[in-house]
């Protein structure tokens, strides 16, 4: 909470020292390794057992657009029954869609098979990450940390994103096709019943209607509604990088490599996090977003027009070092734009936005290799940032906090927040 923090200037150092952080952080951290390795290991897969990149673009898109519908209703519960009775259900279903995936894949089942068990894969997986944003926040409050915690599971999100794609990659192409899906299937299992078992560091439960307020949905907020848009073009560039860059080295010979060029675009995103996290900003977040994004969609453009792998890496480092400030200030908007009984279904909000924008890019882009060739499918990711930048700027008035919310930190500018967004 607030009152544990003690420095005017926040730091990594600082936050980590916040009471009972480590109780839920190394057991999210675990938890949330699969989020990175289910649409890559469904990607290899699939390709392997059909030989389409298009086929294996659908499924995977599937899996995202199912986890974006499902996970703010989701989201939605943990907030007012609690995370415990969400994730352990969750969790079991996901490792039985998996599980029956896999399975139809090796089957060689039909398509539709494949996507129909790709719905309840997608809509079930655990989303941990929104969970433990929602736990920094309850403990923080308004405080000059928030922003560092933001950064902070920016990192460990991008992290998860080094070590995931790498790890199914080597498991799919080093053991068996479907070795990467089992490692995700029961990494989830594990980390996600570990993470449930925290229940000390889990935000209050909102069944109840407080103070008379009527209860608030995250998507009514404007700003929410305008931060979707923004990541769903972030989540183009995931799906555009992970589709393009399995096309593009199963062309040239050399797949074993396309987990380290995705995990040199996810290290730049990293790193640009970490900076994040250590500098004490003056600008406001709203203006920081919009200025990040523009920088994104510029690095996108070369994408494309690159053949060579080792200028690939560098463009696709430069790209993964934009990325990480867009995602900060975007969730670091939540805690000024959205009260807290509903947060958890704003970072849900948000995570499934980038889902659903990954998997909307994994098929345009299978499909434009599949036609074009494998750099073809760099186009998606140009267009997906461009598009949301343009609404960005159309709509950026929607970002900036009201007065209101401006002071933070106390109980009686919360419930003045709560009480103006009731109204909205």
């Amino acid at each position: 909470m607030a009152s544990a923090v003690k420095d005017s200037r926040p730091g990594y150092g600082q936050l980590l020292r916040t009471p009972g952080a480590w109780t839920f952080l190394l057991p999210g951290f675990l938890a949330r390794q699969p989020f990175a390795m289910l649409t890559i290991g469904i990607v290899l897969l699939v390709q392997s057992t059909t030989g389409s990149y298009g086929t294996a673009g659908a499924v995977s898109a599937a899996t995202g657009v199912s986890m974006a519908l499902f996970a703010p209703q989701g989201g939605k519960l943990a907030d007012r029954f609690g995370q415990r009775a969400v994730l352990i259900p969750g969790v079991l279903v996901h490792a039985a869609g998996v599980s029956a995936l896999i399975a139809l894949a090796l089957a060689h089942a039909p398509l539709w098979a494949l996507l129909a068990v790709a719905v309840p894969t997608g809509a079930s997986t655990p989303q941990v990450g929104p969970m433990v944003r929602a736990r920094w926040a309850a403990k923080l409050g308004g405080s000059p940390l928030m922003p560092t915690a933001a950064a902070f599971e920016s990192v460990t999100d991008e992290f998860t994103f080094v070590v995931g794609p790498v790890l199914a990659t080597a498991l799919c192409t080093g053991i068996h096709p479907a070795a990467g899906l089992v490692a995700e299937a029961a990494l989830s299992l594990a980390g996600g019943l570990l993470f449930a078992s925290q229940r000390r560091t889990q935000p209050p439960v909102h069944r109840e209607r407080a103070a008379g307020l009527a209860r608030v949905s995250a998507l009514s907020v404007p700003g929410v509604r305008v931060l979707i848009v923004a990541f769903l073009g972030i989540g183009s560039v995931f799906g555009g990088m992970q589709v393009s860059l399995t096309a593009l080295t199963e062309h040239i010979g050399q797949p074993g490599i396309n987990g380290v060029l995705y995990g040199i675009f996810a290290g730049g995103n990293m790193l640009a996090g970490i900076a994040c996290g250590a500098i004490a900003w003056k600008v406001g977040p709203h203006r920081r977003l919009l200025v990040a994004y523009g920088l994104l969609a510029l690095a996108t453009t070369p994408l494309w027009a690159v053949t060579a792998v080792p200028l690939l890496g560098a463009v696709g480092l430069v790209v993964g070092l934009c990325i990480a400030p867009a995602l900060i200030t975007g969730y670091t908007l939540v805690e000024s734009l959205v009260p807290a009984t509903a947060r958890t279904e704003a970072f849900t909000w948000l995570t499934g936005a980038v889902a659903l924008g990954q998997a909307a890019a994994a098929t345009s882009a299978g499909q434009l290799a599949d036609r074009f060739g494998p750099n073809s499918g760099f186009l998606v990711p140009l267009a997906g940032t461009a598009l949301a930048l343009v609404v960005l700027l159309a709509l950026r008035t929607h970002l900036a906090p009201r007065s209101s919310m401006v002071v933070t930190g106390s109980a009686g500018a919360a419930e003045e927040r709560e009480r103006e967004l009731s109204r909205t």
